[in-house]
């Protein structure tokens, strides 16, 4: 898939602002630049710096653990579900040890949970990942 191809099937409010990239020979200025023309900037990483990408390949990481590696995608629309549906998992539910145990959009206090109050589980992303929530 080309570089135009690929800016032509993201839909017009797809927010991406940046693509962080390496110095490898398939990033053309053609590419940088078709980029540029679609409101995306190309930003390559210095070379010999393992560390420039670090967050994005650990969230990958994440991702795979956590959703891609156990399941079998069928079609790019139930792909789409699944990373919706995990992205509000993981900034909304899933706890982050660097966030001291919560979630990004996590803003409420910490509340402790007495024993014999009732909990329920919730299933998110095809039944793959559970989140655990005071009873209404």
């Amino acid at each position: 898939m080309t570089t135009f191809e690929l800016l032509m099937r993201l839909p017009d409010d797809h927010g991406f602002r940046f693509l962080v990239r390496d110095g490898a020979g398939q990033f053309t200025r053609t590419f940088d630049a078709e980029l540029a023309a679609g409101g995306i900037a190309a930003i390559r990483i210095p070379p010999r710096a393992p560390q420039a990408t670090a967050f994005a390949e650990r969230w990958v990481r994440t991702l795979r653990h956590e959703l891609l590696d156990r399941t079998i995608i069928w079609n790019e629309q139930q792909l789409r579900l699944l990373l919706d549906e995990y992205l509000e998992h993981y900034n909304t539910h899933r706890p982050h040890r660097s966030l001291h145990q919560r979630a990004p959009d996590d803003l409420s206090d910490v509340t402790m949970i007495g024993l014999g109050e009732p909990i329920r589980r919730h299933a998110t992303c095809g039944g793959l990942i559970n989140e655990y929530r005071h009873a209404a």
